[in-house]
């Protein structure tokens, strides 16, 4: 497993008031192995997460492991998680009273399930739970195309309609259907809600939408109030939390972690090649270390160490280890 430095790969900013510690990191090169039978891991349109041991869950679309495999911290492939889906566009790994859970957003299944770690379903919360007139429309049918879901403190589950209408839907933490807010209406005008996350760095928590072809971060509050938009962004797709920071995951060749003012202080991997950015065809020949390509899910571990899912039909897990923060 091999270190790289990201010394000429990162491009630093001050934060708003110039004085925040600020993260820095290192590529580590070449630190996942699929398991013997496969040369990759197989194609990824989906999320990356990381359990309170280190273990680091991916969702595989297709192939001999399609599902959740499972890789240890020296990213040795370990195991698949039994049963779980193989359309898994966005799951989290939460922990609560009783454990940790995996939820996830099943793209073409139209639910949303509860997993132990183990594999065992706790909780599965079918489509019909929510209103068909809050749903697309296709021949009369109403369906719906799940892209992402997160847990509030108090359990609550929010899940969105990414690929579809650009709803949030709300359930308790039974299941329960509560309530839907946001959309492609004003004020929202979301062009694709592609994932989000609850952002416990505030009082009260509020949630963070990735509004992928709006090039733009939304904050919203748990009741749906705009609280603020982040512009200019390379078609964000997926946001994690550590610390005082957000990681960005952008399609289109660039992690950004931004502070809670919304300033950017860091950029990692921008691949500036744009042949080779927002698409799932790069092969890993051309893959350079550190570069992204089609950053699709994010997530820190509890070392706040970065991994960044890629959009890639061979599958694609870039690893950044945090080294320190720093004054600048």
């Amino acid at each position: 497993m091999k270190t790289t430095s990201l010394s000429l790969l990162v491009v630093l900013l001050m934060s708003a008031s110039g004085l925040a510690a600020e993260p820095e990191f290192k590529v580590v090169d070449g630190w996942l192995s699929p398991a013997k039978e496969m040369n990759t891991i197989g194609p990824l349109h989906g999320d990356v997460a990381v359990s309170s041991n280190g273990e680091v869950y991916v969702s595989i679309l297709s192939g001999p492991r399609a599902g959740i495999q499972v890789f240890g911290k020296d990213g040795k492939y370990l195991r698949n998680v039994p049963g779980a889906p193989n359309d898994f566009h966005g799951f989290v790994i939460h922990q609560e009273n009783g454990g940790e859970f995996i939820y996830g957003s099943r793209l073409s299944g139209q639910t949303i399930l509860k997993m132990q770690l183990d594999g065992k379903v706790v909780l599965r919360i079918e489509g019909d739970a929510i209103p068909d007139d809050l749903k697309r429309k296709n021949k009369g049918k109403a369906f719906l195309r799940l892209t992402a879901v997160d847990v509030a403190q108090d359990g609550r589950i929010f899940v969105v309609d990414g690929y579809s209408t650009d709803r949030i839907h709300i359930f308790d933490a039974e299941g329960k259907y509560l309530k839907t807010l946001a959309g492609k209406a004003a004020p929202y005008n979301f062009k694709t809600c592609h994932k989000i996350c609850i952002d416990n760095r505030y009082e009260p928590a509020r949630i963070l939408c990735c509004d992928r072809e709006g090039r733009r971060m939304v904050h919203l509050s748990l009741d749906g109030k705009v609280l603020g938009v982040v512009r200019e962004m390379k078609r964000p797709a997926a946001v994690a939390i550590y610390g005082d920071w957000a990681a960005v995951g952008e399609i289109e060749g660039r992690v950004s972690l931004l502070d809670k003012a919304g300033k950017t202080v860091l950029t990692l991997g921008y691949n500036s090649n744009k042949s080779q950015t927002a698409t799932n065809k790069v092969k890993p020949a051309d893959w350079r270390p550190g570069i992204f390509t089609a950053p699709h899910g994010v997530a820190f571990d509890d070392q706040g160490n970065l991994y960044v899912a890629e959009y890639n039909q061979f599958g694609r897990v870039l690893r950044f280890n945090r080294t320190a923060d720093s004054a600048k």
